[in-house]
């Protein structure tokens, strides 16, 4: 199962917030008569939806130290000349500003897209894309990730992982609740003891995990609106070849794990199946682009 690195900030600040306000005693739906679920529910959004805007304000930054991006300034080749004017000449199109460009140290095609809003985002590609694909393949590869960017997929994952945050914490809670009651058999009933925190660490990992399908539905789902602009930006027949190029490329991904779910291709198919899977099959999307 691959976690992406907006998911796995997002979890830990969800996690860490969660646990020191409970251990500072922060428990305003905490009453005499055991748990307020009004104020449950209203803790857990602001504090649910606090670790997605976290999330998403440092994902340009966080993308670039995880992959070894390069922000080009100053081009200083003829390639990097092409790159910048290229997706200058996509964004246009998209309509979107100018985003920044990049180049990560890859042997394996890869290109990613991310940031905290349309107008303020990141392009960067694998220096192994630039020296083996063409470049309508790889003008259709930067379609799709501005297509990202113009979508405002980023945006909504934070809108959809803030919603399913605040049901996490709600329901680790709510289970915490249940279990410290039960081991104290309960006596002083209303109150909490450490079984409760513990708990709540624990279950909050937990249905974290499995609410990390909803996510990965939506990014998988994401892919294909993805790939429906590269072939509007670039033309339909070069989304299809550069998505059947990447088919043709089996070496296994050198990006690292947490940002495989931000590029256009994928790693191994996870072995949890493919509920946890940040992209559908390749051929599954060449199908779609065909059909359009």
């Amino acid at each position: 199962m691959r976690i992406i690195l907006f998911i796995l900030t997002n979890l830990a600040v969800m996690v860490v917030a969660g646990l020191v306000l409970s251990l500072l005693g922060v428990n305003g739906y905490m009453t005499s008569n055991g748990l307020n679920f009004t104020s449950l529910l209203i803790f857990c959004g602001v504090f649910g939806f606090t670790g997605s805007i976290i999330s998403l304000l440092l994902s340009k930054f966080m993308a670039k130290r995880g992959s070894g991006a390069v922000v080009i300034e100053q081009p200083r080749n003829h390639k990097e000349v092409w790159l910048i004017n290229t997706v200058q000449e996509l964004s246009q199109k998209a309509g979107i500003k100018m985003p920044e460009v990049a180049i990560f140290p890859a042997h394996d095609a890869n290109a990613f897209a991310t940031g905290w809003n349309r107008n303020a985002a990141l392009v960067a590609v694998s220096s192994g894309m630039l020296d083996r694909f063409t470049p309508d393949e790889i003008k259709a590869v930067l379609g799709h990730e501005i297509g990202h960017v113009a979508n405002g997929d980023m945006i909504t994952l934070s809108l959809i992982q803030g919603v399913v945050n605040t049901f996490v914490m709600f329901f680790a809670r709510i289970a915490a609740y249940a279990v410290d009651q039960f081991l104290r058999k309960n006596d002083n009933e209303g109150s909490v003891g450490w079984g409760y925190y513990i708990a709540t660490f624990v279950f909050e990992i937990i249905f974290g995990i499995l609410a990390s399908m909803i996510v990965m539905w939506f990014s998988r789902f994401r892919e294909f609106r993805a790939d429906e602009a590269g072939a509007r930006l670039a033309g339909k027949s070069a989304m299809i070849a550069a998505l059947a190029r990447l088919q043709q490329e089996h070496e296994e991904s050198h990006m690292p794990d947490s940002m495989l779910a931000f590029g256009i291709r994928r790693g191994k198919v996870p072995t949890m199946g493919e509920l946890f899977s940040s992209h559908p099959p390749i051929e599954d999307r060449i199908k779609a682009l065909q059909a359009l």
